[in-house]
């Protein structure tokens, strides 16, 4: 593995019009792979080519978000949370002159290594993995583009460039940390990733919590008067209440939803300029030894995120109909893990051979690990079918 950094000449596509403080190809240190620098692109547009003509990109169209793929053809997948997640982050990046291309490529591919069936998924596969080291979502998403991953006759995974690879692993504990190499030194020295990373997280957060709430509405789960008891959406609400009295209420919690997002895009950007000056914050260097993240919200608004979210959590999330749901996935995806371990010659050919050739190299924990791959991997229907066809 030969770390490389790509530097740009006058005839190569670069970065113009970028802060002093935003991420540059010419200072990174590359890709794990040694390539030759692409003629019409910046090595981060390269980055998020690589992840929309992935795989694991196209799986996202049908793995949950909240609510089950096909129980609705208009409430957002994984995919959509991410090209909205993607749309939103490129604004704020724009906005203060960061790297947009770097923000894209962290934004679409902060999700591949989710499982079918959303967080319900997530929790039943780190469970069965429980005492083989576990699994986490953004770990999972930077194995994907670092090994699962199979394009290239050169490498595994999709070699992508350090600070894309950065802004994927959000959380990662000292444990594992230590295995990783650079990408974790950041956990064990408690730096900071770059400002592209940190955006990128909260924009995640934005558009979760706004489609959260329209999908929730649009579902019947929860309704525009429960949500009143919400500082920033009743605020917002009435308002549009007020104004445009004869829409139907969905047009009115739509451009409810609407008006909520702008200002915290807007909140975000305007606390993050006073961040970034009062921390005198020159170079991607000082973004790194800053001692607390830069990109954030105000006091104030940070507070009425977390009351939205604490309703989410406790009206949408824990909603009768929604746990449901969750024992049923759980129940596939352990039964799946269960079955496959004890019974490896249920797997496919090529994931049982690639299994028990692991196992003969690491262990149980190996062995296991290809399984967890596996299913990580699976859509919902495609999770579903298995199920079906194991038992």
């Amino acid at each position: 593995m030969v770390a490389t950094t790509v530097h740009t000449s006058s005839s190569k596509p670069t970065n113009s019009g970028l802060a002093e403080y935003a991420v540059t190809q010419d200072q990174s240190p590359g890709r794990n792979f040694s390539e030759p620098a692409c003629q019409t692109r910046t090595e981060y547009q390269r980055d998020r080519d690589r992840i929309v003509h992935s795989t694991a990109f196209r799986r996202l169209e049908y793995k949950t978000q909240v609510f089950i793929n096909h129980e609705g053809d208009l409430y957002r997948t994984r995919l959509t949370h991410s090209i909205e997640v993607a749309q939103i982050a490129r604004s704020i990046s724009r906005a203060l002159h960061l790297n947009e291309d770097l923000t894209e490529a962290i934004a679409l591919a902060h999700d591949l290594g989710h499982t079918a069936f959303g967080h319900a998924g997530q929790d039943a596969l780190h469970q069965c993995m429980k005492d083989y080291g576990g699994f986490e979502h953004n770990l999972q998403s930077l194995r994907v583009v670092d090994f699962l991953e199979e394009k290239y006759p050169d490498f595994n995974g999709l070699n992508l460039m350090f600070e894309t690879r950065e802004g994927i692993l959000k959380h990662c504990a000292i444990k594992n940390a230590r295995n990783m190499g650079a990408i974790g030194q950041r956990f064990i020295n408690h730096t900071q990733p770059s400002l592209e990373a940190q955006l990128t997280n909260i924009a995640d957060e934005i558009a979760y919590n706004n489609h959260d709430v329209d999908d929730g509405l649009r579902s019947g789960l929860i309704t525009i008067q429960q949500l009143q008891q919400v500082d920033l959406f009743d605020r917002h609400y009435s308002e549009v209440n007020t104004r445009f009295a004869d829409l139907p209420d969905k047009r009115k919690a739509q451009e409810t939803i609407r008006r909520i997002t702008n200002q915290l895009v807007c909140d975000l950007i305007d606390n993050t300029l006073k961040n970034i000056e009062y921390n005198n914050i020159k170079s991607i260097q000082d973004v790194r030894s800053s001692k607390t993240t830069i990109v954030a919200f105000s006091a104030n608004l940070k507070k009425q995120m977390a009351e939205l979210k604490s309703f989410l959590h406790a009206n949408l999330y824990q909603h009768e109909q929604v746990n449901k749901m969750s024992t049923n996935a759980k129940k596939v995806i352990s039964n799946l893990f269960t079955s496959f371990y004890s019974n490896p010659k249920l797997l496919p050919d090529e994931h049982r051979t690639k299994a028990l050739a692991r196992k003969e190299i690491g262990g149980d924990d190996e062995f296991a690990r290809v399984i967890a791959d596996y299913i990580a991997g699976m859509t919902d229907r495609y999770a579903q079918i298995e199920y079906g066809r194991i038992n």
